[in-house]
């Protein structure tokens, strides 16, 4: 995580490389580090790398003939309120214009908003509350879950939330909606409402909460299982209604659907080339977090398993040799804070 913070220009040394997903990792691994090393002061970095993060992706980018905050606030009121507009996710290529086509592949390395990077770092900004006692941090993540909810649902039928938006979340870059979003905006609102009660996450709630019920959640994906995983931990610890403990039920039977065709996939003996870390050791966090016995069965010769899975993908991810490959190489950052985010759940 030390390397990390040099290498993405953290500390000053370099200019900053932010990428909000990493980067709410990231923030989680700083803070869990000042628990386990309180000398090292890791919460600094957390607080450092928030800054930066609202003072890169809250603001256009180098190359756009855009400047100041995405927001539109003037410099002021922007550092007084950060998110209010969202954040950009940090891709390498500029957003595509209204006028340009859509090309699928070109897309992922292309600019904009997307929703569930924004709840990663709500959750990110609420764990900077706790750990600080600072209640900015969580301010500010509520006026990003208003700003996400209002900027990614759209305002005619039908109603969902849009998989990608434009930097200044005027226009969709993906109409298409995301499985998961809108499970991680209901349950990272109803986290967020728990700290602080809210009327404008009330609404959201209220709003999300049908598009989560009586859904079909599976997915052999294994970043997609461990999204399950998460949310239903994060479920059962806060206060429970009839709604979300159905909810937990339907995410815990269905990550166990997911995992067990995951398990028989061949993925796991592929070779690093063909394999991608990130997506994996999302699986694995999420299996290292959660009580698999509680929440998913009783059979404690899967719940083994299922302990043995998630050390079966760090060793994998661990090894050197795996590490040159492309596969690695090619998505360093977010590959190595989220293996440092397995190993600190140890």
């Amino acid at each position: 995580m030390l390397a990390f913070a040099c290498e993405t220009g953290l500390d000053g040394s370099v200019p900053p490389r932010r990428y909000l997903w990493t980067d709410a990792y990231a923030v989680g691994n700083f803070i869990t580090l000042q628990s386990l090393y309180p000398a090292m002061d890791t919460l600094a970095h957390a607080t450092q790398l928030v800054s930066q993060v609202h003072e890169v992706l809250g603001r256009h980018r180098e190359d756009d003939c855009r400047h100041g905050w995405i927001s539109g606030l003037d410099d002021s009121d922007a550092r007084q309120h950060p998110t209010a507009g969202g954040l950009r996710i940090g891709k390498p290529l500029p957003e595509r214009a209204p006028h340009e086509p859509y090309d699928a592949q070109s897309e992922w390395d292309r600019d904009g908003q997307y929703y569930h990077y924004l709840t990663k770092w709500m959750y990110a900004l609420h764990l900077t509350e706790r750990a600080t006692g600072i209640l900015d941090y969580g301010c500010w993540a509520r006026e990003l879950a208003e700003a996400a909810f209002n900027g990614f649902m759209s305002r005619q039928s039908p109603y969902q939330l849009r998989w990608k938006m434009s930097i200044d979340l005027s226009r969709p870059q993906v109409a298409a909606a995301g499985q998961q979003d809108p499970l991680d905006g209901y349950v990272t609102a109803l986290v967020l409402q728990e700290a602080h009660p809210d009327k404008r996450l009330k609404k959201i709630i209220e709003a999300l909460m049908p598009f989560c019920l009586d859904q079909n959640w599976v997915t052999d994906d294994p970043l997609g299982i461990g999204g399950l995983l998460t949310n239903a931990q994060r479920l059962l610890q806060i206060r429970g209604t009839r709604e979300t403990a159905e909810l937990i039920q339907n995410l815990s039977r269905d990550a166990l659907d997911g995992l067990q065709r995951f398990i028989a996939s061949p993925t796991l003996a592929y070779p690093a080339t063909a394999r991608l870390a990130f997506r994996e050791l999302g699986l694995a966090i999420s299996l290292r977090q959660t009580d698999p016995a509680r929440m998913l069965i009783s059979d404690q010769d899967l719940a083994a398993e299922l302990g043995r899975l998630a050390e079966n993908i760090e060793t994998f991810w661990m090894h050197e040799s795996n590490q040159l490959q492309a596969s690695w190489q090619d998505h360093l950052d977010i590959n190595r804070v989220m293996l440092a985010t397995c190993l600190l759940q140890r």
